[in-house]
């Protein structure tokens, strides 16, 4: 309630007109916010509204992919300790295209549901080839990757920095990488297989996925930078979305700016990795969207560790938010 006041006042009643024209304004604008989740959930609305995030309570039981511009791929390390067999089952149904992160020798399998091989897997992100020891191991389970591929039908394998070494500057670790990855690049090519560096964040030390302190990579422009010194259509970047967030943010016209350099993205919320609801900070609709606008045609991964009490609901619920 407002305060009494002498109408007769011209101050006073400039100040009432203010409080008015505050609470039509405020009314209008909750009004737009209703319309805007009301066209998120599907509910007929009289003005056009942008996409905002979806909140658990409005994960559909019997959601199904429909629209399928985005491609979507899950990775299957974040569902643990569901059998793959399970997970695929899953994916098929609700109409996910891809899987991404698990043991090779479940290939055969995922491909018996239906589902594509969308990452193959290579090195670990710990034994990178910053550290030239690292370089005979990354070189031949590249290789081995960069066949599976081929086999399977995969277009990308996933590649890492590795970590920092003690007392090692930048420019040798960086040129550590381009000395290892310059090995298997002719054979990537002449099989067409693209590898994809990832990008890390190394500020979260909560969890062992969830962050990786000390991880050479962490900076998503040096990252781009050795892309461009590799100089190969089939060395492209890795952009995960959550860690970019975290480590340098600006998502949207990072992806704009760098769309021809990026051959895979990986998903989650963020801060901590978990579902991609209306709890966390990074609006999914507009940067799919965003993507889709570069002309990318590739696949685009759930990587979020699940903490609701059902993973099915937010396997579910992820493949409705990244479905634009």
């Amino acid at each position: 309630m407002y305060p009494s006041f002498n109408s007769n006042d011209a101050e006073t009643k400039e100040a009432s007109g203010r409080r008015d024209f505050i609470a039509r304004t405020l009314t209008a604008g909750l009004s737009t916010a209703s319309l805007s989740v009301g066209a998120m959930l599907g509910m007929e609305t009289d003005t056009a509204s942008a996409a905002c995030q979806i909140p658990m309570s409005s994960a559909k039981d019997d959601f199904q992919v429909a629209n399928h511009r985005i491609r979507q791929s899950v990775m299957g390390w974040c569902y643990k300790p569901m059998e793959e067999k399970t997970l695929f089952e899953h994916c098929a149904k609700i109409g996910i295209e891809a899987v991404e992160g698990i043991d090779s020798k479940f290939y055969p399998e995922a491909i018996q549901k239906g589902l594509k091989i969308a990452l193959v897997g290579s090195h670990g992100f710990a034994t990178g080839p910053t550290d030239r020891s690292n370089h005979a191991e990354c070189i031949a389970k590249l290789t081995k990757g960069i066949q599976l591929a081929v086999e399977f039908n995969a277009p990308s394998v996933i590649t890492f920095t590795g970590m920092r070494v003690k007392d090692m500057l930048d420019g040798i670790a960086e040129r550590n990488c381009i000395d290892c990855w310059k090995q298997v690049i002719e054979l990537a090519e002449s099989k067409k297989i693209t590898l994809v560096l990832e990008h890390l964040n190394s500020r979260d030390s909560s969890h062992p996925m969830k962050g990786h302190p000390g991880y050479f990579g962490d900076d998503v422009d040096r990252c781009f930078e050795l892309v461009k010194k590799m100089d190969s259509p089939y060395f492209k970047l890795l952009f995960d979305i959550y860690h970019v967030q975290i480590m340098n943010g600006d998502v949207i016209r990072r992806i704009e700016k760098n769309h021809a350099m990026i051959g895979h993205y990986h998903t989650a919320g963020c801060p901590g990795r978990g579902e991609m609801d209306d709890s966390q900070e990074i609006n999914y609709p507009p940067i799919l969207n965003a993507i889709l606008k570069t002309g990318y045609k590739g696949f685009v991964a759930q990587e979020f560790i699940p903490t609701w009490k059902d993973p099915v609901q937010s396997l579910r619920h992820g493949a409705m938010v990244m479905d634009v």
